[in-house]
């Protein structure tokens, strides 16, 4: 068994060239409000979610994107809403949230 059940990365890679990037689309706040939320709602800790920043994942031009580990599956998403649902569909029931997966 792993240390975590979930294990999520936020791309939050800023760029300077005016390539895309996803911290320009608020990737860096929205991770911080998954991990409080997660925190709150007792989904995070060993056996439970970790959520993690990343640097560039190379989706950028998709983004934001996050990926949930250990099923690899990549999201995009534009506000809490999108990852209040990622939280409860996929960390807490394992359901797969189509409408965001790229």
């Amino acid at each position: 068994m792993s240390y975590f059940n979930h294990h999520v990365f936020f791309c939050c890679n800023q760029r300077d060239d005016g390539r895309a990037c996803c911290n320009n689309h608020g990737a860096q706040q929205l991770r911080d409000y998954a991990k409080q939320r997660v925190k709150e709602l007792g989904l995070s800790g060993p056996g439970k979610a970790r959520i993690n920043q990343a640097g560039c994942l190379d989706r950028c031009e998709e983004g934001p994107v996050v990926v949930v580990y250990p099923e690899a599956v990549w999201y995009t998403y534009v506000d809490r809403e999108d990852i209040d649902e990622i939280i409860e569909e996929h960390l807490r029931h394992g359901r797969v949230v189509e409408r965001l997966r790229i």
